[in-house]
């Protein structure tokens, strides 16, 4: 009997773990991705290429990236309410109030989210509406578009970089 109880305090402990390190190395590879394509891709292709291969190269990467951050969203957001879930209960177990009563911890969490929200508008965004050359734009619009030819994507960085923030001061706040 005492064994079997082992087991499944094992698996009490396991399974929140098992979560946990998913959803952390779902947004790593998500933003890690990104930091490769805004700090190495980018600026080597800008280096190394003449402007007008710039944009068709930089999309073939982005397009690879963009079917793993697919399957990394729904790993990300499927992990983050069963780690919501498990914070909750460690919360309870420890000072017998749930993630509601922490103000401290709810407010990281919201801003969290809504950077999480964010980032994820800017992929979808990149997504459905493809920045490609019309033929109406400037020569200035269209040296941007060759200079940062995936929209937003230092935007996304930044915001990738204060959810990892986030989630720091996240683990402190619930302990």
């Amino acid at each position: 009997m005492e064994s079997l109880l082992g087991v499944l305090t094992d698996l009490n402990q396991i399974i929140p773990i098992l979560v946990h390190w998913l959803h952390l190395l779902s947004a790593v590879v998500w933003i890690g991705g990104l930091a490769f394509l805004v700090m190495a891709v980018t600026p080597c292709l800008k280096n190394t290429v003449p402007k007008q291969f710039i944009r068709p190269i930089s999309e073939t990467f982005y397009q690879q990236y963009k079917r793993v951050v697919g399957i990394l969203l729904v790993v990300i957001l499927f992990t983050g309410g069963f780690n919501l879930h498990y914070v909750s209960e460690g919360m309870i177990m420890q000072s017998g109030e749930g993630v509601s009563q922490h103000a401290k911890y709810l407010t990281v969490f919201f801003i969290k989210l809504f950077l999480v929200l964010g980032i994820l508008t800017i992929f979808l965004y990149t997504i459905i509406f493809k920045n490609e050359p019309t033929g109406g734009e400037t020569s200035e619009e269209l040296e941007e578009m060759a200079i940062e030819p995936v929209p937003f994507q230092r935007v996304a960085l930044w915001m990738g970089v204060f959810i990892i923030l986030c989630a720091a001061a996240m683990k402190h706040l619930h302990v």
